[in-house]
């Protein structure tokens, strides 16, 4: 007789279900042949039938929908990365992401950014907000921290800000660059409905924006050549582009600008001086 076919997704339910304690749920712990949470007491956390539980963990249910996942997550009290890993194995892919309060970062994150001392580098959300940086990102594109915090948005600031749209020497085509590649981070993220009452703001303040966002043009990474900035201070300066997603947080992205050149990190380098010298 041949073997049954693996199940990875019922050995994964088995096995975070045994790890749950019943007396943290007020349950007892009489005549229990086996660690943990039994079949119906986690379906009835999870407000599914204990019959069509006891499927999904033998591997005959069918593939649950997103919104029973979720529950069955919570029912087993997954964490978001074991509740990425539950989706993988049920569906093939990770859940959508959540949008979270932009509260901040965590003092790590920060620690982070801090260690780019010549690479400006911020954090922003799903939905653009800018929420940390460095000191480099403040000297060199924004002074993030004069700015009230509606108004640290990535799209607010090319389409809104005289002072940035300065200093970008290619502005259309980032411009452009930007449009395309926020709306198609924001449909990844689930984030439509939630940045219309931005982008129909956006629409009447700026007839540029208006006019790109009704091109429906999506984009992912910024490519190769790097962005232009024109600083009134040091100049001219090319940065390269790099995005990363910020572990157990995917609604969160960490940006950095590299140097494109060594000389442009001496102008970034005297610039960081120079501000340090005035504040003294």
């Amino acid at each position: 007789m041949s073997a049954p076919p693996e199940n990875p997704f019922g050995s994964y339910l088995k096995a975070r279900r045994a790890k749950l304690d019943p007396v943290a749920f007020g349950l007892p712990l009489d005549r229990r042949r086996t660690p943990g949470l039994r079949r119906e007491e986690v379906a009835q956390r999870a407000h599914v039938s204990a019959t069509w539980y006891t499927w999904l963990e033998q591997g005959r249910g069918g593939a649950p929908s997103a919104d029973v996942l979720d529950r069955i997550a919570r029912a087993l009290m997954l964490t978001e990365v074991e509740r990425e890993h539950l989706f993988l194995l049920a569906l093939g892919r990770p859940p959508e992401v959540r949008r979270r309060p932009a509260e901040g970062v965590t003092p790590r994150l920060q620690r982070l950014l801090d260690a780019f001392t010549l690479s400006p580098a911020y954090v922003k959300t799903s939905t653009w907000d800018i929420i940390a940086w460095n000191r480099a990102a403040a000297a060199v594109l924004v002074d993030y921290g004069a700015l009230a915090a509606e108004q640290r948005n990535a799209l607010r600031l090319v389409f809104c800000n005289p002072r940035v749209r300065a200093a970008m020497p290619n502005w259309e085509t980032d411009a452009r660059f930007v449009v395309a590649a926020f709306r198609a981070d924001t449909a990844r993220a689930g984030m439509t409905d939630a940045v219309k009452p931005l982008v129909d703001e956006l629409c009447r303040l700026s007839p540029d924006f208006e006019a790109m966002w009704r091109d429906n043009d999506v984009r992912g990474a910024y490519g190769e050549t790097p962005k232009q900035v024109r600083h009134p201070i040091a100049g001219p300066i090319a940065l390269e582009y790099s995005g990363f997603t910020v572990d157990c947080r995917p609604d969160l992205g960490l940006v950095v600008y590299n140097p494109a050149t060594p000389a442009d990190a001496d102008r970034i380098a005297a610039l960081l001086r120079s501000e340090a010298e005035t504040s003294r």
